[in-house]
């Protein structure tokens, strides 16, 4: 006969009863959720992001990847457990009319919700750091010291890194993805260059980045400048230059088309070969109006095969090659210490002195600093006014010298302008001809780019010549490109 009240059958209860499965269910859970906002986010930013697709697609799979090896490993450990012990343990039951249970269940649901809440913020935190130039230039790449102090103190300093780097799309998405790899893997491996080579050879063209703020329809006028100098002479003679840059425009429905920025009018196209990596040297230009007019000139020995080089098309940054990076010469750094006043300029001599220390080889910023201040303390013995030009001396080497890195002005041309590089003289130097010789590329007349409203210095600079002056070179004339002679430190 069966017994009245049979005892019920032991039920096995789950294997994830156990604090190791557990605690990889949990991080299962929150890797999952992080995932799915992470790609939300990178989904809807409004450039793609190399560094936020790495926590999407590898640091957040590997938690799940973490957690469900726990939860694996955690189920084989209690079922040779239970195995051994032959153990039958009931399942679990919740029964919300006890209070304890109540209790047991708020408890749970309450952390699971704080749970996922600190997820949510920790990984929207963490969207948002990787979007900002600190995480680019110190977290990841410390060796990138001196791009994120230049960009620091640069015009673009409110534009974060990935916007110019690799902007909008898939296509560079990709390409930056690529190429961050293998700098993962030469800032691991010590295998980077110093000073890091420029230009980048991949960088997206400037239509794509440049043009999403900047708009060519509007470059359109002139820009009145005056640029400061101090002579190198015991009494450091003041010398300016009032100019009228001729900016111009590119496009006919906003105003006159010329200036400075005709090379980039839309009808038409300019187009180069450099023959050195540095892009300093081209030897060939081909112009295409926009009637379809083909004009090619050329400097009379290069009579090249034209299929060994690349053609480059000219855009924005083939002048303005350092619109964030930019590493100031000594010379002019010096310059604008002492018309503000930094640097004392009735200091004998302290334009040469300031300049010279500045260009001494140092191994270290430590180093520099120190014989920045022993140097210049030597020359200007019991000189009180010499403490604060040391002080601003010092400055404009952090700012704009890396020994570590061999990174400063002399190793990055800056082609804006003609004055300390060719820059404008690359093509503008009265060489490049066509073939039958009779036509070249603008040269020798400053007002096509500029006019020289007034010069010297005090009096002088208020008188105002709005036709123009001709240039007058301190000291007397010189047939020499401006970059012959001034190399930065003078």
């Amino acid at each position: 006969m069966k017994p009245e009240n049979p005892e019920p059958a032991p039920v096995r209860s789950s294997l994830l009863r156990n604090w190791m499965s557990l605690t990889g269910l949990v991080i299962v859970i929150g890797g999952l959720f992080s995932f799915l906002l992470l790609f939300v986010l990178d989904t809807v930013a409004n450039f793609a992001n190399p560094y936020i697709s790495i926590l999407t697609w590898m640091v957040t799979p590997g938690f799940l990847v973490l957690g469900l090896l726990l939860t694996a490993v955690g189920i084989f450990r209690e079922r040779r457990r239970r195995a051994k012990s032959a153990l039958w343990v009931a399942p679990v039951q919740i029964d919300l009319s006890r209070p304890r249970d109540r209790r047991i269940m708020v408890a749970f649901l309450a952390g699971s919700v704080t749970f996922l809440l600190v997820s949510a913020v920790g990984s929207y935190n963490t969207f948002q750091f990787t979007e900002s130039v600190q995480f680019c230039g110190e977290t990841c790449h410390g060796v990138m010291k001196p791009e994120l102090t230049t960009h620091d103190h640069g015009p673009h300093a409110r534009v974060a890194c990935v916007a110019c780097h690799v902007g909008p799309g898939a296509t560079w998405f990709v390409r930056s993805k690529l190429s961050g790899s293998y700098q993962v893997y030469a800032v691991a491996f010590n295998k980077y260059p110093r000073p890091i080579t420029t230009p980048i050879k991949n960088l997206r063209p400037a239509r794509e980045t440049c043009e999403q703020c900047h708009w060519p329809q509007k470059f359109t006028g002139n820009l009145d400048e005056t640029f400061t100098y101090f002579q190198s002479d015991a009494s450091n003679t003041p010398y300016a230059i009032r100019l009228s840059v001729k900016i111009g425009g590119s496009d006919p429905t906003h105003g006159p088309v010329g200036g400075i920025h005709w090379h980039m009018v839309v009808g038409n196209s300019v187009e180069y070969i450099a023959t050195d990596a540095a892009r300093q040297k081209i030897p060939w230009v081909r112009i295409t109006d926009s009637q379809g007019v083909v004009t090619v000139y050329h400097e009379p020995h290069f009579t090249n095969d034209l299929s060994k080089y690349e053609i480059r098309k000219m855009d924005c940054m083939d002048c303005h090659n350092r619109p964030s990076h930019r590493y100031v010469p000594p010379d002019k750094a010096v310059n604008l210490a002492m018309e503000l006043g930094h640097i004392d300029p009735t200091l004998p001599w302290i334009k040469t002195n300031a300049v010279y220390v500045l260009t001494r080889p140092y191994r270290t910023d430590t180093e520099a600093r120190e014989g920045i201040a022993t140097l210049l303390a030597e020359r200007y013995p019991n000189e009180p006014r010499i403490r604060p030009a040391i002080a601003a001396v010092q400055q404009i080497y952090s700012d704009n010298f890396f020994p570590e890195m061999k990174a400063n002005w002399s190793v990055y041309p800056d082609n804006i302008g003609h004055m300390r590089w060719p820059g404008c003289f690359r093509c503008h130097d009265g060489n490049h001809k066509t073939d039958d010789g009779k036509r070249t590329i603008d040269s020798n007349d400053c007002n096509s780019c500029h006019t020289i409203l007034a010069q010297g210095s005090g009096a002088e600079l208020l008188q105002l010549t709005p036709g123009g002056q001709p240039f007058k070179h301190p000291g007397g004339d010189y047939d020499l490109n401006c970059s012959n002679c001034h190399d930065g430190t003078l």
